[in-house]
């Protein structure tokens, strides 16, 4: 064992009850704090990603816009991953810490981040090798396919730096400090936002300065998040080959099912683009601006989502298992608050919003028929976001992958076919919205079903009561 570094941890930060403390007090108020510290970071995020779009769209070549909406498609993989990769790391931190560790704490941080990048490295060289055929896959041609492959070489290289700092950032939101997490996200896209511009009209880089752009954020937030993790917090060990040989069944437990959890989304993302495609080009750009409006729209139900990870991984790790019930209940209530707030909005504006991205014809009807009948549905989305975190962090991270599965192969592909086939792209989106819809509803059940077998005790009580 470290002790010197353990020695370290415990003078840097006396007071350890801070490292568990969602372990007491109200779960909801756990919930929101963690949510709105974390949409913001999240939102900013997103809007880099709108804003870079909308920098594109103004050079008025849609070959460019449709190029982004296939790049997005296979950038998604990479991302997921990332996503899977740090859902593990911050359930091993949490969960240590939860438990009163922190020396445990610390080598499953360094053990984690050191495992991750590897299966980083390796999807980053087969993707670049394969990147052709993957894009021909999608339905990309001619200089949209062209266009894509350039933007994506760029991107993709740098996914091993992505994974770190995504890892980074889980291990200081499993100590429960999110708004240093979020002020590292808020520096890296503000970086992203003056330079994207920068990249695309001063240096006349066009689509590849968006890429160069992108790398260059992501290389910020590994930055800002490391020294958080490493300096500040000190959760990250040193790992030795024995600490990472005692610790890899316990990651692997974990990271296996929640990267193909995660990987199960860009493939129903992919068969969405793939599906669109035979609509054309306006369709493939409308689906591209769609899928930049999703998170702005609806970021927060990712923050919620990722907030319930380290609140149920801290009360698993201290045996307060009944906690995990109020928890969830607050974030499913939470979610749906926000989506019913947030649909008004944007069913109202559904015409700006389109203006807004400069979509026309096919781009422009698919966009405001999104905003005014789809996106309602996107709360049973984050349902199965809150749901899947759940399990992940009570070390059930196999019903996790299966529901994440599940939702994105027999929850799209059935639905998205069958609209498509009968109402054209606009019936693609609709059976893409009524598939999440019993995805998340399946996902809730499940859970469900879960605590009452493992909380029989709980006896008349609501499964999903406040404790």
């Amino acid at each position: 064992m470290n002790h010197r570094l353990v020695g370290s941890v415990r003078e840097a930060d006396p007071v350890q009850s801070d490292r568990a403390k969602f372990t007491s007090g109200s779960t909801m108020q756990h919930v929101v704090v963690m949510s709105i510290t974390s949409a913001a970071g999240a939102l900013a995020v997103f809007l880099v990603d709108a804003l870079s779009l909308f920098y594109i769209s103004m050079l008025e070549i849609e070959e460019f816009t449709a190029a982004v909406g296939f790049a997005s498609a296979v950038q998604f993989f990479a991302t997921s991953l990332s996503i899977g990769l740090s859902v593990a790391t911050t359930a091993m931190v949490s969960q240590a810490l939860g438990r009163g560790s922190q020396e445990e704490a610390a080598e499953a941080g360094g053990v984690s981040m050191t495992l991750s990048v590897l299966p980083a490295i390796l999807i980053t060289i087969l993707s670049l090798l394969k990147l052709d055929y993957i894009l021909a896959l999608l339905g990309a041609s001619g200089n949209t396919s062209r266009f894509a492959g350039d933007f994506l070489t760029i991107t993709l290289a740098s996914t091993p730096i992505t994974v770190l700092g995504m890892c980074a950032t889980g291990i200081i939101r499993a100590a429960g400090d999110v708004r240093r997490a979020t002020k590292a996200k808020i520096w890296s896209c503000l970086i992203a936002a003056v330079v994207d511009p920068l990249m695309i009209f001063g240096m006349n880089c066009g689509l590849e300065g968006a890429a160069i752009a992108t790398v260059i954020s992501r290389a910020a937030l590994l930055l800002l998040a490391a020294h958080g993790a490493i300096r500040v917090h000190k959760l990250v060990a040193p790992p030795s080959f024995e600490m990472s040989v005692r610790l890899l069944r316990q990651f692997l437990g974990v990271s296996v099912p929640a990267s193909v959890a995660q990987l199960a989304t860009p493939i129903s993302s992919a068969y969405m683009t793939h599906t669109m495609a035979r609509f054309g080009d306006g369709a493939v750009a409308g689906w591209a601006i769609i899928g930049r409006l999703i998170p702005i729209a609806f970021g927060a139900l990712f923050a919620i989502g990722g907030a319930v990870s380290p609140i149920v991984g801290q009360n698993y790790g201290a045996q307060r298992r009944d906690r995990i019930r109020s928890t969830v209940r607050s974030a499913l209530s939470l979610s749906a608050l926000y989506v019913a707030l947030v649909w008004l909005i944007i069913a109202l504006c559904a015409e700006q919003l389109a203006a807004f991205f400069s979509a026309e014809g096919t781009a422009r009807k698919l966009v405001i028929f999104y905003c005014r009948f789809a996106a309602v549905f996107f709360f049973f989305n984050g349902a199965l976001f809150i749901t899947t975190a759940a399990f992940s962090s009570m070390k059930r991270a196999g019903m996790a992958m299966l529901l994440s599965w599940l939702a994105s192969t027999v929850g799209v592909v059935v639905p998205v076919t069958l609209g498509a086939h009968h109402y054209d792209a606009e019936g693609a989106i609709l059976g893409w919205a009524v598939g999440s819809a019993l995805s998340g509803i399946a996902a809730i059940y499940a859970l469900q079903r879960l605590i009452k077998v493992e909380y029989p005790s709980a006896g008349a009580q609501d499964s999903w009561g406040d404790q």
